[in-house]
């Protein structure tokens, strides 16, 4: 089975896949992640963002593996040719440089087909941007997770606080999550949009826990 989550940056995608996967006992894929290592590591080749050939270079070149803990279906660890980017892929620089790599055609072309093939072996909740529209259109669950610009920003800055990384500043990520979604959502290739038979969940005054309680509900009822 594949629970494919959909949603802007912030929405609580991760965080939710995450518990989704664990209570179900279900395998967890971050394809933000694999964006986000291949974003780094065209930095790192010096390649420019706008190179879509280049980039695409990239994203076949180099293999993304996740590391999990033992028993654990959620991953801990980034790899991106055998390098660990963990933290280094959640700074704001890659938070500026995700959209135009995700954006260019040759680096989904690659990514999907690896999502593809790590999703089609087992039960997985799928979380990022095209997951239910491009990715797994045939997903058995399909949810497409919002909430408000200010509350994915101050979710976003308490997130960073977390972590240690990213920008603390309430306005410049706030500025950042709109700019992502414009791009997000007027890109040529796979524009972020729900798909049309996703269930839509607005978690901006909703509990996180009730939000991953009706998640689990509506894959149970999908088992049936």
């Amino acid at each position: 089975m594949i629970i494919a989550i959909d949603g802007p940056s912030g929405a609580g995608k991760s965080t939710v896949a995450k518990a989704v996967a664990k209570k179900l006992g279900f395998s967890c894929l971050d394809t933000g992640a694999m964006y986000r290592a291949v974003a780094w590591q065209a930095q790192q080749n010096g390649v420019p963002l706008d190179d879509n050939e280049a980039l695409g270079e990239v994203a076949r070149t180099y293999d993304i593996e996740f590391g999990h803990n033992e028993g654990d279906p959620v991953p801990k660890r980034v790899f991106i040719g055998g390098v660990e980017v963990t933290d280094a892929i959640r700074t704001t620089e890659i938070d500026k440089a995700v959209s135009p790599v995700s954006a260019a055609p040759a680096v989904r072309e690659a990514l999907v087909d690896q999502q593809r093939r790590i999703g089609n072996a087992g039960d997985y909740v799928v979380e990022g941007r095209d997951i239910g529209t491009v990715v797994f259109p045939n997903a058995e669950v399909k949810v497409f997770l919002t909430a408000s610009d200010e509350e994915r920003a101050h979710r976003r800055v308490r997130q960073n606080v977390d972590r240690g990384v990213g920008s603390l500043d309430y306005e410049e990520v706030l500025a950042d999550l709109r700019r992502r979604d414009a791009y997000d959502s007027s890109r040529a290739t796979s524009p972020l949009r729900p798909a049309e038979d996703a269930i839509h969940i607005d978690s901006t005054t909703h509990y996180i826990e009730d939000v991953i309680e009706q998640i689990c509900s509506l894959a149970k009822a999908a088992r049936q």
